[in-house]
């Protein structure tokens, strides 16, 4: 897709979204906002600050350009850097995982996962414990252990659900792996009531400019046509102007998975406050009784990690 194209994408998007929709930056997980969108820029005001800045044009192009020579680490994104990878994905070609934000021409597209929808601008402690809760009433109610014999409804609410604790508990768990690295020293394990965890060094690569790839080639008697290939962006250009055949070039493989592309907010909070309500109603017998049953699975839970 040419710059201009994705740029004109990026500013309908943006422009799309409802009034008080916030987009987290990945890293620090700023929450912020769009104020407006111009030729140039596209103007944002970080919630923690109310500091304004305009994201500009060019930034999305440099940016843009990266993405197409491969994925970038999430964690080794700069934060001035964070804000412009949120709203890139806000187009569909450009997706985001745990750990990486890449670009896919192929990608169905769908909802970012940095987009806070304005009915969900919670803290994210208390959007992962919120939706957690609805999820674990779902549990209770339905037999997970046997997705194929769900309704239909129930299996797209167990997808929907699962999917959105996914991804509030990823962004908490990042939001918590700073602070753990400035704790944790070198071979140094770290034990919680729940588990262990240990610093772990993995070495990301990428090539070098070509100049410099061909020059260190020459310098070692090595054929540059050894690591040269099919240019897939010209590859698909050359599709779109001839008479060649998609299948006699490219071996075609179709991958088939489920989308989410929404979420009913309003059904999930009248979901939890009747858990509230249904908590609120405990007394008694039944109150201790359910106590109980909590302290039954702590003492479960600190039995088995002291046995591992």
């Amino acid at each position: 897709m040419e710059p201009d194209d994705i740029w004109t994408t990026l500013r309908k998007q943006c422009e799309a979204l409802e009034p008080g929709a916030e987009l987290l930056t990945p890293v620090s997980e700023r929450p912020f906002g769009i104020e407006r969108t111009a030729e140039d820029r596209i103007v944002v005001r970080f919630g923690d600050s109310g500091e304004r800045r305009p994201l500009w044009r060019e930034q999305f192009v440099v940016f843009l350009e990266r993405l197409d020579e491969g994925s970038i680490a999430i964690d080794q994104l700069q934060p001035g850097v964070e804000p412009y990878a949120s709203v890139v994905t806000l187009a569909g070609a450009y997706t985001a995982d745990d750990e990486t934000i890449g670009y896919d021409p192929d990608a169905a597209g769908g909802e970012s996962p940095f987009l806070v929808p304005a009915a969900d601008a919670r803290d994210p402690p208390e959007r992962v414990h919120d939706d957690a809760l609805v999820f674990a009433a779902l549990l209770e109610e339905i037999d997970a252990d046997e997705p194929s014999a769900l309704d239909t409804d129930s299996l797209t609410d167990l997808y929907v659900l699962a999917s959105d604790v996914q991804h509030g508990s990823d962004r908490l768990r990042r939001s918590a792996r700073e602070p753990l690295l400035e704790r944790l020293g070198p071979e140094q394990r770290l034990h919680g009531r729940y588990g262990t965890v240990r610093r772990t060094t993995r070495e990301r690569r990428r090539p070098k400019d070509a100049e410099t790839v061909f020059t260190a080639l020459d310098q070692h008697g090595i054929p540059r046509e050894w690591v040269t290939g099919i240019d897939r962006d010209k590859l698909d250009v050359v599709l779109a102007v001839t008479d060649l055949e998609e299948d006699e070039v490219y071996d075609v493989d179709e991958d088939v998975y489920v989308q989410k592309t929404g979420v009913d907010e309003d059904e999930k909070y009248s979901r939890l406050q009747g858990i509230a309500d249904r908590i609120d109603e405990l007394e008694g017998a039944e109150g201790e009784e359910l106590r109980d049953e909590l302290d039954e699975i702590e003492d479960r839970l600190e039995e088995a990690l002291s046995a591992g």
